[in-house]
C-alpha cells in the first residue's frame, strides 16, 4: 500500500485552489482523526486507503468532473462519511453481495468496500466516464472486492443481498428498478433490502411504496450540521 500513501502525502492533489500543501495535510489529518473516532477499529491498510481518497479524487476530478467543484473540498464529510452512514446501520458479513445503483464517482460503494473488504460490491452507473473514475480509484486502492460497470440497473439480471444508493430519484421509481433484484436469502442482522441515503422529509415518498421502511437519522451517529437532516432508509425485501 506504499503507493497509496504517496498519493496522499506527496502533495500531488490537483484542484487544491488556495489550500497550501500544509493546510491540505492538516485537512486530511483532521478527517482521519474524526473517522477514527467513529470507526476506531480500522486496520492500517484501511487507514491508508481512506487517507488516499482525497488526493485520488482531486486528481481524477481535474480530468473528469464527477464531484461538484463546491463539494470537492468537503469530500470527506459530504461523500465519504455520508456513505459510511450505512455502516452505522449494518455491518455487512463476509460474502454479502451489494449493488450500488447510480454510484457516480463511487459513492457509497467505494467507502463501504474499504470498510467491508470481505463483502462483494457491484457499482453501476449509466455514464461511462464516471465508471472510468470508479475503476481507477478502486484499482489504486487495491480494492479486489469492487466490480464497476457501465449499465442501467434495469438491464441487470443478477440478484443481491442489498441495494445501496444515494438519492438518485424518488423512492417509488427506484424501487421499481430494484425490487426484484434483491434475493430473499440473508445472513445479516438486517433483512435483505435497500439501504437508501437521503435527506429531508420523506414521509410522502415512503407512503408511495408498499415495502416496510425504517428510518435511521444520521445525526444520531455523526456530529455536524450537514447530517442534521440526513437519513438511511432500510426498505425491507
Amino acid at each position: 500500500m506504499n503507493n497509496v500513501r504517496c498519493i496522499m502525502y506527496n502533495g500531488s492533489a490537483p484542484g487544491l485552489c488556495s489550500l497550501t500543501k500544509s493546510l491540505y495535510i492538516v485537512h486530511c489529518t483532521l478527517f482521519m482523526e474524526q473517522l477514527l473516532s467513529y470507526f476506531p477499529n480500522l486496520t492500517d491498510e484501511q487507514r491508508a486507503q481512506f487517507a488516499a481518497l482525497d488526493g485520488l479524487y482531486r486528481d481524477w476530478n481535474a480530468k473528469i468532473n464527477v464531484i461538484s467543484r463546491q463539494d470537492i473540498d468537503a469530500l470527506y464529510e459530504k461523500h465519504v462519511l455520508h456513505s459510511l452512514g450505512i455502516a452505522k446501520v449494518i455491518q455487512f458479513k463476509p460474502g454479502t453481495e451489494i449493488l450500488d445503483v447510480g454510484t457516480g464517482g463511487g459513492f457509497p460503494g467505494i467507502p463501504l468496500a474499504i470498510l467491508f473488504p470481505m463483502a462483494k460490491f457491484h457499482l453501476v452507473d449509466s455514464i461511462g466516464k464516471k465508471i472510468t473514475v470508479v475503476k481507477e480509484v478502486a484499482g489504486a486502492l487495491g480494492l479486489t472486492n469492487v466490480r464497476a460497470e457501465q449499465v442501467r440497473v434495469e438491464h441487470l439480471s443478477e440478484t443481491y443481498d442489498f441495494v445501496v444508493s444515494r438519492a438518485v430519484t424518488r423512492l417509488q421509481p427506484f424501487m421499481g428498478w430494484v425490487r426484484y433484484k434483491i434475493t430473499k436469502r440473508g445472513n445479516n442482522h438486517l433483512p435483505n433490502g435497500v439501504l437508501y441515503l437521503k435527506g429531508g422529509d420523506l414521509a410522502e415518498e415512503i407512503a408511495e411504496i408498499p415495502e416496510k421502511t425504517k428510518i435511521y437519522n444520521l445525526a444520531d451517529y455523526f456530529a455536524g450540521e450537514f447530517f442534521e437532516t440526513k437519513k438511511v432508509l432500510h426498505i425491507k425485501k
